[in-house]
């Protein structure tokens, strides 16, 4: 392995919590690390752009917020708008993350997913309301999942070990 590899697996290890909850949060990483916030930037942004990391974002907690109804809403829209409609829904401010799922036929007819969060659930449904209207003829049917309780959403972690 060389060193520009055990770097990028150094930078994996002490960010996939999360970055330093700190002004500075890439200097603070670099410090840490043994080089520059430059270069901490520059290796965040290549692995991104080579797909070895998907995304930098901050992952609220809904609930310290203020949102405590939060559903996942569920659509069943022709297989070859997908595509589109799923942007248009992504595209509402509402709507925290939006995606295709294959549909499980026959129990669950559902290929379209928007997460909505809201103060209480009629705030949530009227949201989905929007979404709905949004969809037009387009929605054969739906419906909301709504939480019952918060899981810790964590991806794949390494170990601190080299090997």
């Amino acid at each position: 392995m060389s060193a520009n590899d055990d770097l990028d697996r150094r930078l994996i290890v002490a960010t996939q919590a999360g970055l330093p909850l700190v002004p500075r949060p890439y200097h603070a990483l670099a410090e840490q690390l043994g080089t520059t916030a430059d270069e901490v930037m520059a290796r965040m942004n290549a692995m991104l752009e080579r797909g070895t990391i998907r995304r930098i974002g901050a992952v609220p907690n809904h609930y310290a917020i203020g949102y405590t109804a939060n559903g996942m809403s569920v659509w069943d829209v022709p297989d070859e708008r997908i595509d589109e409609l799923g942007a248009m829904v992504g595209a509402l401010d509402f709507v925290t993350h939006a995606y295709h799922r294959p549909r499980a036929l026959p129990a669950w007819p559902y290929n379209l997913f928007a997460m909505v969060h809201g103060s209480s659930r009629e705030e949530v449904l009227a949201k989905v309301a929007e979404i709905e209207a949004l969809l037009g003829g387009d929605c054969r049917r739906h419906d909301v999942l709504f939480s019952t309780e918060i899981l810790k959403k964590t991806g794949l972690r390494i170990s601190n070990s080299a090997g």
